[in-house]
Parts: C-alpha cells; structure tokens; sequence
C-alpha cells in the first residue's frame, strides 16, 4: 500500500502502527478508499462506456440488463473488499457477478422466479458471499430476510444499494401483480417503487451510498422524465443527500441494433430526439 508508506514518512510515524489506526473503519474509509486507489474509476458526470463488458458469467440475453461497468464502477468507488451490496431489482445478475468478481458480498431480490432460477444455475461453485430472494423488495417478508443474510455476513447493515428498476412498463417481466412492470399507471408506478425504496434504505449504513439508474420515457408524443420522477422520490423519501447525476450513453440497444437509419428517418419527420442515454443518480444516506 504506497498510499500508507508515504501518509506514514509524512505524519513521521511508525507503518505498523499507521496500519492499526486505519483499522478503524471510518478512517480507512476516508483514507484510503477504492476510489483513490483504483485510477480509473469515473468520476465524470458524463459516462461514455462503449461495448459492453464480456467475459465471465457477464452476458446480454436478458432484456432490460444494464452493463456491467456500470455496477462495476459504482462497486470500486464506494464500497471496500467485503463490503455488502444491497439490490432490490436483481434481474440477470449483472451486479451479482460484479460483485464476486470484486469479491464483495451480495443481497439481491427479484420478483421474477425464472430468472432466480437461471442465476442460481450460474452460481454453483466457487464465490458463495451471496443471498439471493425470489420475494417482492417492498414485500414484509423481507425484513427477516436481509437481518438473516447480515447476521450471516457478521454485519450491521449494507454499505451500497444499486436499484435498476424496470422502466415502467417498456417490458413486461412477469404476471405478479407486485411487479413494477405490471404497475397500472405511472402514478403507482412510482408508488410501488418508493415502497421498495422505503424498505431497504433502513439497511443502508449511513453515509452509504445509493445509486439509481434509469431512463425515461416516450408516450403520446411527449417525454416522460421517468428518471428525475425517480430521482424526486428518493429524494423525497429523506434520509439522503443527492451527490451526483450521471449521464451515461446508451449503445447496443438490443431493440434498434441495425435500424439506425430508419430510426433517425423516422425522427426527422417527427420533432423528437433519438433516446442515446440514461441517468445514474447517487446518494449518500445522512442521519
């Protein structure tokens, strides 16, 4: 760690005895955190990712997946080795593999019990720092589930929640009820997302980190600003201070690849603009 030796020739002070200070969590966190250690963690309000990360148990045949240097660059910035990442909308398991490959641990839930099935089929060996719930996340059931999994992690509360709920209802995931897709209108929509919210945010340490991601929408010729509607609720909720919006590019749409052309003929009869990005919305939890 040359961060310590050169903090210990300045301070004048013994590196062992440096090293035992910074066991002490809050001043390893201020000191020597992920995001100073690793340099190539973004920290721009503009992402431009390009391809999407391969490799690994990482791949792209669910609809609706983010990529994975998203959760990837979220996880090294604000959380340490073995620090616990809290997800309410799992999906294919993008952050899921993230985080073993990181070697953080991980609670996740997911409505949908087909996809469950598939990433448990993933995780059979190996990286076993992971709970996974086939529950709805605003659901009661999950209280005992997440004291379980921290109680298992011999901890107090989860230092990062990554949400990447579904975009209303572009696509259709399930047939439960509870699921955010499924949502009536937009209004309960963003009810049925602030209940999940409210849930896990008590299991967030404070001065944790909460990340959104979203896009928004198109509908009747207008745009609906879904991803500052989420935003609003969070920041609605309390509890938290908004610390950064992102705007990150959107490329490889699995719905447009190869019908660049038709889609941009299309936008130039119209008066609307092609949808090329998406938001990551940070928080940090306050008391």
């Amino acid at each position: 760690m040359p961060f310590l030796f050169c903090l210990a020739r300045r301070l004048d002070c013994p590196y062992a005895i440096l090293q035992k200070i910074l066991k002490m969590r809050k001043i390893d966190r201020s000191l020597d955190s992920p995001s100073q250690c690793e340099p190539d963690v973004n920290v721009d309000s503009l992402w431009i990712i390009g391809p999407r990360a391969k490799g690994g148990k990482r791949d792209n045949s669910y609809h609706g997946n983010f990529v994975p240097q998203i959760p990837s660059d979220l996880i090294r910035r604000f959380t340490q080795s073995d620090d616990v990442v809290l997800e309410p909308f799992m999906g294919s398991g993008t952050t899921l593999y993230e985080c073993e490959r990181l070697n953080r641990k991980y609670i996740g839930f997911d409505i949908n019990s087909g996809i469950i099935d598939l990433v448990k089929r993933k995780m059979v060996c190996g990286y076993t720092d992971f709970r996974i719930h086939n529950m709805d996340a605003a659901s009661k059931a999950v209280d005992n589930a997440i004291k379980r999994d921290l109680r298992d992690y011999g901890r107090m509360d989860a230092d990062l929640m990554i949400a990447h709920p579904p975009y209303f209802d572009i696509i259709k995931f399930t047939e439960h009820e509870c699921d955010l897709s499924n949502a009536r209108s937009l209004d309960e929509f963003l009810k049925m997302f602030k209940a999940v919210i409210s849930k896990l945010l008590p299991y967030v340490r404070n001065n944790g980190h909460i990340a959104i991601v979203a896009g928004d929408l198109y509908r009747n010729s207008e745009v609906i600003p879904l991803g500052f509607m989420l935003m609003s609720v969070v920041s609605q909720i309390g509890l938290c201070k908004l610390k950064g919006i992102v705007v990150k590019d959107m490329v490889g749409n699995r719905a447009k690849i190869g019908l660049d052309a038709l889609w941009r003929k299309r936008a130039l009869r119209s008066d609307y603009y092609l949808f090329k990005h998406e938001y990551i919305f940070i928080f940090r939890k306050v008391k």
